[in-house]
């Protein structure tokens, strides 16, 4: 066989493999804004590229050279691009959950009930809790 004509095919092949790989990217980064656009609703909770969180007040998806308007804090609304605007790693993760592991979620991991052992009580309630592992009880 020519190995020029290896050479074309295999180029052929490498360029129609490019051509599908940046069609499946640029295809889930579609998805991923459009998920991004119907979770952007005034109270959500976002995050600026530069990582300071607040809740959405406005944001208006069909014109985005408006600013949105976020609550950086209690009365404190703050204008900014909206192409600096994330939502917050907790209100994506809580859009995932479904609402019974969200229920489970809730529950408390220690038991704080009276007849809970000491090593089960939060370290608040327990009356070694000044002492550091390791410290001699000998004087």
């Amino acid at each position: 066989m020519d190995p020029n004509l290896l050479l074309l095919v295999v180029l052929a092949v490498l360029l129609i493999w490019m051509f599908f790989s940046s069609r499946r990217r640029q295809q889930k980064m579609r998805e991923e804004q459009e998920r991004k656009a119907q979770l952007m609703v005034p109270g959500a909770r976002v995050m600026t590229r530069s990582g300071l969180f607040g809740t959405l007040v406005e944001y208006d998806k069909d014109d985005l050279s408006k600013p949105a308007r976020v609550e950086i804090a209690p009365g404190v609304v703050a204008e900014l691009h909206t192409q600096a605007l994330d939502l917050a790693p907790e209100a994506t993760a809580d859009a995932v959950v479904d609402a019974t592991d969200a229920e489970a979620a809730d529950e408390p991991l220690i038991d704080t009930t009276p007849d809970a052992t000491p090593e089960q009580k939060p370290a608040a309630d327990r009356p070694d809790a000044d002492e550091l592992p390791g410290d001699d009880k000998r004087a």
